[in-house]
């Protein structure tokens, strides 16, 4: 309808879909990418699930040569892994390359606070406590699906804000391996609450103009999100040990 607004279709909301089918170019294939990473983030896919490249290809309304070049892309940040013979995956870590990549990330992140807590203006505190705000409404819900895309926005917002953009780009690379993983720690109990409350310490420490303890507190948060993916993994696998048990002898 012409001058009105056109409402939307329950196919245009489904993720992966938003636009894609109206643009044309060289930007498709990334635009394709950052649509898959969306749906990682949000929880889409789980830990060593088989991407199928037609599906998304029909998700998104393209061909599958820039699903193809995106998966490629994904798989070069650590996102999603080739195996031969089989496909492409989403990337399940082993506990030691999680820990590595944890611990780069973390004091990755507290650099990013403590440069913040440096030149911090009252505009980008403003900013910081309602991004904090909105993922209250979500740990009230007790619903991961919203509050993980909100956390990432969060942490990205203190990157952007650092006013250090090599600090900023080294933190996210770390932060983009460990979607999958970030997301499935947050469905532990309790997880929610515990994450958010440490966001408000980053957010104080910072206010407060104090960069040891922004730093401490954003290592901190991040060494805490690496307890519980391992918490979170590990009653996964006790599940799945039961359910195995359960399980009649063929």
């Amino acid at each position: 309808m012409m001058g009105g607004t056109r409402p939307q279709s329950e196919e245009t909301d489904q993720p992966g879909t938003s636009g894609i089918r109206f643009l044309k170019g060289n930007s498709l294939s990334e635009l394709v990418r950052h649509e898959i990473e969306a749906m990682i983030v949000a929880g889409h896919f789980a830990p060593n699930e088989r991407i199928n490249e037609m599906s998304l290809a029909a998700q998104c309304g393209v061909s599958r040569a820039p699903v193809r070049e995106a998966c490629r892309a994904l798989a070069a940040v650590g996102l999603l892994e080739y195996i031969p013979n089989r496909g492409l995956f989403v990337r399940q870590m082993d506990e030691a390359e999680l820990r590595e990549v944890d611990i780069a990330r973390g004091f990755a992140f507290g650099a990013v606070a403590w440069s913040l807590a440096e030149n911090v203006t009252p505009a980008q505190l403003h900013e910081l406590r309602g991004h904090i705000l909105g993922m209250d409404e979500a740990v009230a819900a007790d619903d991961v699906s919203a509050y993980y895309p909100l956390n990432v926005a969060f942490h990205s917002a203190l990157c952007e804000m650092c006013g250090n953009r090599r600090l900023a780009g080294t933190y996210q690379g770390f932060a983009r391996e460990l979607h999958v993983q970030r997301f499935r720690g947050l469905s532990a109990p309790a997880s929610l609450h515990l994450s958010n409350r440490e966001h408000g310490q980053i957010v104080e420490a910072v206010a407060a103009r104090d960069p040891q303890a922004a730093f401490d507190a954003a290592r901190g948060h991040v060494m805490n999100g690496y307890a519980r993916i391992l918490e979170q993994r590990r009653a996964m696998e006790e599940l799945q040990a039961g359910e195995s048990a359960e399980d009649p002898p063929p």
